[in-house]
C-alpha cells in the first residue's frame, strides 16, 4: 500500500487499486478528474509509475508525414477551423499524383508512414481514397499508409454504395495499413449533436472501428476534449474505447487532443454559454494521466500531440503517463488552422533531444510500436535532420492561396 494519507481517502484508494492493476470504474474516471490540484502530484506519480511498469523509459516516435488532401468539406462541424465549403476562395485539392509526390519526398527523407486525411469534398468519386493508397503503393509499396477516419471511411462507402466492411477490405488490399481513430471527438450522442450535427454517429465510429479491427487493420484512438463537455463524457469515452479493445485488440495507442478554440467556429461565435477555451494545463495533466489508468493493461502506449501541446509542455507530460511523442508530421494542417503556435514539423533530432532532456530514451518506431532503432547517448543526424530550409514543403495557408489547386478550378475540368 503507498501512503496517500495526505489525500483525500477516495482518491487514496483508486490510486492505489490502480497500482495494484485494478480496472478503474467510470466514477472513479470522474473522481480522478475532479481531483483537487493538491491532489494531482499523486495522480502524475501511479501514472508514470503505471508508465514504466508497461513500457519502461523508452518514449518512441515516429517518423512521418501528413498528407491533408483537401479542406473541402460538406460537414460544418463547430470545432473545425479547417474546412472550407466548396464555394470558398480557399477550398484547395491536391490531385493524386501530386500526393504521390509529397509521399515520396517523405519517403526519401526517411520516412516509414504517410498520414493521409482531409475534408468530404461534395460529389467524391467514393472510390478515389482507394485510388490514392493504389498510386501510391505502386511508386513505394513499403510505406505505410495510416488513412482515413471513420468518418471518411462511412463517406467511402456512401459515395461508393458499398458497406462498411467491403470498403475497408478494397482499402486494406489498396495498401492502408491502420486508421486514424479521429472523428471521435467525444463519443457521446447527445454531445456530438450539439458540437458536430451530421457527424458520424457514436454507433456508427464503433461499428467502422471494430469491422476494421476485425479485418486486421488497425487504428489510433483518440478525445478531443475541453471545450463543452464534462468528467462524466470524459469518463466514459475512456471506458467505451477501453471495452473495444477488450473485444478487439486492435488499438495501438490513445491520443488526447485539446481543443483548439482559437479559430473554431464554436468558440469565434460563443455557440454554447459554457463553452472553455481548450482544457487547462491541469485538466490536460489529468487527461493523460487518467488515461494511462484507465487503460492500463489495455492501451499501453499513450500518445501526446506535441502540435497541440506545445514542447516545453509535452516533455513535462513524459513524466505524467506519456510514452509517445507522435510523429515528425511535416506538414500538420488540421491544428495549424485552428490556431495551434507550434509549428507544421519537428525533425527526429528535435524529438530525441526531447525525450533525453526528459531523462527518458529515445527510440524510433512503425506505425503499429514495433521498435526499429534505440538511442544511447550516439547520435547521428538522418535525412530529415539534414533539411535546412524547411519552407520546401510548404503550409496550409500557401495551399489556401494557390491557384494551381484551387477546388472550383479541378471540378470544372
Amino acid at each position: 500500500m503507498n501512503n496517500f494519507s495526505k489525500i483525500d481517502p477516495v482518491i487514496a484508494d483508486i490510486l492505489n487499486r490502480a497500482l495494484d492493476d485494478k480496472e478503474l470504474s467510470v466514477k472513479d474516471a470522474v473522481e480522478l478528474f475532479e481531483c483537487s490540484d493538491s491532489e494531482l502530484n499523486s495522480l502524475i506519480i501511479v501514472a508514470d509509475k503505471l508508465r514504466k511498469r508497461n513500457v519502461d523509459d523508452l518514449v518512441t516516435f515516429v517518423v512521418n508525414r501528413n498528407v491533408n488532401f483537401t479542406n473541402v468539406c460538406i460537414k460544418h462541424c463547430g470545432f473545425c477551423a479547417f474546412s472550407r465549403d466548396f464555394r470558398e476562395e480557399e477550398g484547395y485539392f491536391l490531385p493524386v499524383e501530386e500526393i504521390v509526390k509529397r509521399t515520396k519526398e517523405a519517403w526519401k527523407l526517411g520516412a516509414t508512414e504517410v498520414c493521409i486525411q482531409a475534408g468530404l469534398p461534395p460529389k467524391m468519386n467514393g472510390y478515389m481514397y482507394i485510388d490514392i493508397c493504389k498510386a501510391i503503393k505502386r511508386e513505394l509499396p513499403k510505406i505505410h499508409i495510416h488513412g482515413f477516419s471513420p468518418e471518411e471511411i462511412l463517406y467511402g462507402a456512401v459515395r461508393s454504395e458499398t458497406n462498411v466492411e467491403d470498403y475497408l477490405k478494397m482499402l486494406k488490399e489498396a495498401g492502408v495499413g491502420s486508421l486514424p481513430g479521429t472523428a471521435a471527438e467525444i463519443l457521446d450522442q447527445d454531445m456530438r449533436d450539439k458540437i458536430s450535427p451530421g457527424r458520424i454517429t457514436v454507433q456508427d465510429w464503433i461499428h467502422v472501428i471494430k469491422t476494421a479491427h476485425r479485418l486486421g487493420i488497425s487504428s489510433t484512438s483518440t478525445i478531443m476534449y475541453g471545450h463543452i463537455e464534462k468528467p462524466i463524457h470524459r469518463a466514459n469515452h475512456l471506458v467505451l474505447l477501453r471495452e473495444i479493445q477488450k473485444e478487439t485488440h486492435g488499438f495501438t495507442e490513445f491520443v488526447p487532443l485539446s481543443f483548439i478554440y482559437t479559430e473554431a467556429p464554436m468558440f469565434k461565435h460563443k455557440l454554447f454559454d459554457d463553452i472553455t477555451a481548450g482544457p487547462t494545463k491541469n485538466e490536460v495533466i489529468k487527461m493523460h494521466a487518467i488515461a494511462r489508468l484507465m487503460l492500463n493493461n489495455y492501451i499501453n502506449n499513450i500518445q501526446v500531440s506535441w502540435v497541440k501541446e506545445g514542447i516545453e509542455f509535452s516533455q513535462f507530460l513524459l513524466s505524467a503517463g506519456v510514452n509517445d511523442f507522435g510523429g515528425t508530421l511535416i506538414n500538420e494542417s488540421i491544428s495549424t488552422a485552428a490556431g495551434a503556435q507550434n509549428g507544421q514539423l519537428l525533425k527526429p533530432r528535435q524529438i530525441r533531444d526531447i525525450i533525453r532532456r526528459a531523462g527518458k530514451i529515445p527510440a524510433q518506431r512503425t506505425s503499429t510500436y514495433k521498435i526499429m532503432k534505440v538511442y544511447g547517448d550516439e547520435e547521428s543526424d538522418e535525412p530529415l535532420d539534414k533539411v535546412n530550409d524547411v519552407t520546401i514543403f510548404g503550409s496550409y495557408r500557401q495551399l489556401t492561396k494557390l491557384d494551381k489547386y484551387r477546388f472550383k478550378s479541378l471540378t470544372r475540368n
